[in-house]
């Protein structure tokens, strides 16, 4: 136990440091390996790579084709097209919701959380100016529509973290409704609510929209936007073919790139080095998230597992707070959601499935609080999406970090307690 927790803290106070998971993560679970009487060496390239390359083989796919949607969607302004339209019909009075509803589309569709950043930036950025809200808001609200409800609670959503838990407990993407819908609303309903008194906070001090300061703008062409209707085709796609016809999540997104294709025909010039950055992307993104489950298969090796296991399986009251607990445990130490499901999966969905099968909790709950839980503490300063999207907005942590940790930590777990409420009495 000794080895896994100084393992843990280890991984969390480097990542935090700003290393890259990829090198700290082996070196992390080698001190695991070391306390836990393990032979160097099979540790790492027999368990460690193991539990790599079976997270890469399983995922890699998803991953790939996910980044190329993202990025075509946003090299042939489909997705500002979308963003645009929403914002256009909401209204620069509620430019805060416009902000989190373009991005819950966006991501909802299954375009990437660091696609959406990039692209619904220039546009907040407009709404925002127009409104003269302080853009200190505006990280808050991209990070309230596009890092929490659409990417773990909203059913069907096509984002990996909603995918994961389908190969541990057997579900399909539209596992619990009722609790992913609460949880949601839970979610969009509070952190829209603190965002707008966020707001009049800085009204009442003073402060109001102030222009970028040395900071490249993006231009966005408005005149050459494809026709927004035909943008939300291929997102619309995505989620029929994935929830309607129940279709694998490979030829679900395969068919949001090849409409995405089709309907910008006259943009062809930039297909390939669309398609090339959104592959190089997507091979970062699994390679983070693989060394993170590499590291949850050292831990799930050594002989102080089983403590830990029986720990979580003690904590008091439903299994589901114990997966709830340990989700949200490593999420946190790795900075990542997919990665500390992956984790905590890895190490643990096994036991959870034999209790669903035990004591009659239903699989699909299990699979909505895993979703829901990996998406509470991951957001800490150190997570890499955090990160990107202070610095595409030109703010600090000091600025706006506040407001993330509001609306995609502390919202979300109370989100996953009212899951896991509905659960204990049987609504699903």
């Amino acid at each position: 136990m000794l080895g896994i927790i100084l393992g843990l803290i280890l991984l969390m106070a480097l990542a935090f440091r700003g290393w890259s998971i990829i090198w700290v993560a082996p070196i992390c679970a080698l001190v695991v390996a070391i306390f836990g009487g393990l032979d160097l060496l099979p540790a790492y390239t027999e368990t460690y790579m193991g539990g790599f390359v079976g997270f890469t083989k399983s995922w890699f796919p998803t991953f790939l084709l996910g980044a190329i949607f993202g990025k075509l969607m946003e090299v042939t302004g489909a997705a500002q097209s979308v963003a645009q339209f929403l914002v256009k019909n909401i209204g620069a009075k509620r430019a805060i919701f416009a902000v989190v509803v373009g991005c819950a589309i966006l991501t909802y569709g299954g375009i990437s959380l660091f696609v959406v950043v990039f692209a619904m930036y220039p546009i907040a950025l407009a709404i925002f100016r127009e409104a003269n809200i302080t853009r200190k808001l505006i990280p808050g609200s991209i990070a309230l529509g596009a890092f929490t409800f659409t990417m773990t609670a909203v059913p069907g959503t096509p984002q990996i973290q909603n995918l994961i838990p389908m190969q541990y407990f057997k579900t399909t993407p539209m596992a619990a409704p009722i609790m992913g819908i609460a949880a949601a609303a839970t979610m969009l309903i509070i952190g829209y609510l603190y965002l707008l008194w966020k707001q009049k906070k800085w009204e009442a001090k003073g402060e109001f929209f102030t222009e970028p300061e040395n900071m490249k703008l993006v231009e966005i062409d408005l005149e050459n936007l494809p026709n927004p209707w035909i943008s939300f085709i291929p997102l619309i796609s995505v989620i029929i073919t994935l929830n309607v016809f129940k279709w694998n999540i490979i030829p679900a997104l395969l068919s949001g790139i090849v409409l995405t294709v089709l309907f910008n025909l006259p943009k062809k010039e930039k297909f390939i080095e669309a398609i090339n950055s959104g592959a190089s992307g997507s091979v970062s993104s699994i390679i983070n998230t693989s060394a993170a489950v590499g590291f949850g298969t050292v831990v799930q090796a050594v002989p102080g597992f089983a403590t830990l296991t029986s720990l979580m399986m003690g904590i008091q009251g439903s299994p589901l707070i114990s997966e709830a607990v340990a989700v949200t445990v490593l999420a946190g130490a790795t900075g990542s959601a997919s990665g500390g499901m992956g984790i905590a999966l890895e190490a643990l969905g096994p036991q959870y499935m034999q209790i669903a099968t035990q004591i009659g909790i239903s699989p699909e709950a299990f699979h909505r609080v895993a979703a829901l839980a990996s998406g509470g503490l991951d957001t800490l300063p150190h997570n890499g999406a955090v990160l990107t999207l202070l610095s595409v907005t030109g703010l600090t942590h000091k600025d706006s970090y506040i407001d993330i940790f509001v609306t995609c930590c502390l919202i979300p777990i109370l989100a996953v307690a009212v899951a896991i409420l509905l659960a204990s009495i049987g609504l699903i």
